[in-house]
């Protein structure tokens, strides 16, 4: 169940990784959230993030050209 979701849509690189990184902070293990983006290079990037520190992605999907990232703080 997502316990949040984050639209971080219009900003540009490094942008929506940093406020999805720092949103996760406000997370105990084993919540989810759910992160909006419309910045190609995110596709890399969040996952990427999400690898070093620990968290796991879910589910990447795309929707009327936003990426839409289902994160599990780790």
């Amino acid at each position: 169940m997502v316990e949040k979701t984050f639209d971080f849509t219009g900003l540009r690189c490094p942008m929506p990784v940093l406020k999805t990184k720092k949103e996760l902070k406000n997370f105990t293990s084993g919540q989810v959230i759910e992160v909006v983006v419309d910045d190609i290079g995110a596709k890399k990037d969040i996952p990427a993030m999400l690898n070093k520190t620990g968290n796991e992605l879910v589910e990447l999907r795309e929707d009327n050209g936003n990426l839409i990232f289902v994160i599990k703080k780790g």
